[in-house]
């Protein structure tokens, strides 16, 4: 499946280039910021809350993690007008600067012990504007790469948009690991774990200056010139493309519970449920991701060569056969065990999440594929990805079982199952071809 002929791409392997650092970099920033937050949640959870149940104040720093992503389908269609309207550049170099300016702020907050209740409401404020901010990266960096790529490159640069979210996870990962290994857990508690927090300022002025320095894409500058009728980027998304949205949205399903129960709560879930060290379940997720990072490339590369619809059915079909028996063996063994299935759990991502960026940039024609990718996998994610460490803790307690969080990875595999087969290209036209 590739875009039509008539859509005008980058042919400059030095501007090609310039474009996917620029992308890398601007995405490792933001998510790096957005995911501190997960890898510190134990800590947040007794630093922002009042000293009662640990599973309570686990669960409320939960809540906040996903009452943090309300925002998100407002912001997806914020930044997919922004994106749709102005252009990509436009959207992607305001976003990280509210990100970095939110995340800044959550390392200065004062504690639950120092200003009470004011302390986890001005931590939820600060989460909806980093959630707000993040609506916008995803979908904006990842048709950014698909209008600046070759038609036979899309998947592979496309795929350097969830490699360097999970470059940013990993940061985190590793500070948060070397912190708990090293630091005294009293300095951790008070001050350490600010430290992730306050380097996102310096960190979000390098990833906006390089966004600032680039062009806009091809697509969208031929878009913006030509002299057909331009409908609210929003109106027409809603109007003309409800199957596709629809099937987009079921999609990033799959995406959203994956990603945040694999590479967010996974450590959580091991220092938790399975007793794990809780440096040895960081470094455990370190080691993951790492490899989910070198994989993701062979994934785009291998989608543009079979197909986006092949390599997302082949996802969904491997995790609903392997999510739960791989649960099931994570009590049996040691640490070793445990990386070795954080690997096949990183392998079984990679191949939706490498194949993903492209088919959602494919499936929108250019004048709402900002608005749509951003509003669907938003969507996805605040109804999905954002309640995932929530609901894995609410269901272990209730029902007792700790292999409860991986029902939610298989239903979320057969409604992205079904939606892929669904799709036709014919189900979305752009106004280009029918103009």
């Amino acid at each position: 499946m590739q875009q039509p002929a008539a859509e005008p791409y980058v042919k400059d392997p030095v501007l090609l280039k310039k474009a996917a650092k620029a992308s890398f970099i601007g995405n490792f920033v933001e998510w790096f910021d957005y995911a501190s937050y997960g890898y510190f949640a134990t800590v947040i959870a007794s630093v922002f809350f009042a000293k009662t149940d640990a599973t309570v104040a686990l669960m409320s720093t939960y809540a906040i993690f996903a009452l943090s992503f309300i925002v998100r389908p407002f912001g997806g269609i914020f930044w997919g007008h922004i994106g749709d309207k102005y252009g990509r550049k436009a959207a992607l170099s305001w976003s990280i600067l509210i990100m970095s300016g939110a995340t800044f702020l959550i390392g200065l907050l004062p504690s639950y012990a120092t200003v009470g209740i004011l302390a986890p409401v001005l931590l939820l404020l600060l989460r909806m504007i980093q959630g707000f901010s993040a609506s916008g990266e995803y979908a904006g960096a990842s048709a950014f790469m698909a209008e600046y790529a070759p038609p036979d490159k899309k998947g592979f640069y496309t795929s350097i948009v969830p490699a360097s979210t999970s470059a940013g996870l990993l940061l985190g990962s590793l500070i948060a690991a070397a912190m708990t290994a090293f630091m005294d857990a009293d300095f951790v508690q008070t001050w350490g774990w600010r430290i992730p927090f306050l380097l996102a300022a310096p960190l979000g002025l390098v990833g906006r200056y390089m966004r600032l320095n680039l062009e806009k894409t091809p697509a969208f500058k031929a878009f913006e010139e030509s002299t057909i009728e331009k409908p609210v980027p929003i109106k027409n998304l809603f109007a003309n493309h409800k199957k596709t949205l629809c099937i987009a949205f079921m999609l990033c399903s799959l995406n959203a519970v994956a990603f945040y129960l694999i590479l967010s709560y996974m450590p959580t879930y091991l220092s938790t449920q399975m007793h794990i060290n809780e440096t040895q379940s960081l470094l455990a997720a370190s080691i993951s991701l790492v490899a989910y990072i070198g994989m993701i490339f062979t994934m785009g590369k291998l989608s543009d060569k079979y197909g986006r619809k092949t390599m997302l059915i082949i996802a969904s079909v491997l995790f609903i056969a392997l999510t739960v028996p791989l649960f099931h063996m994570l009590s049996m063994g040691g640490f070793l065990t445990i990386v070795l299935i954080q690997l096949v759990f990183s392998l079984l991502l990679s191949v939706n999440d490498g194949t993903l960026p492209a088919f959602l940039s494919e499936i929108f024609p250019v004048e709402v594929r900002y608005s749509g990718f951003a509003f669907t996998f938003n969507s996805a994610n605040a109804l999905l990805g954002g309640t995932t460490p929530l609901m894995a803790t609410w269901l272990m307690s209730k029902t007792g079982s700790q292999i409860a969080p991986a029902w939610l990875l298989v239903i979320a595999s057969v409604i992205a199952l079904v939606a892929t087969v669904m799709y036709k290209k014919s189900d979305s036209v752009s106004i280009l071809e029918k103009g």
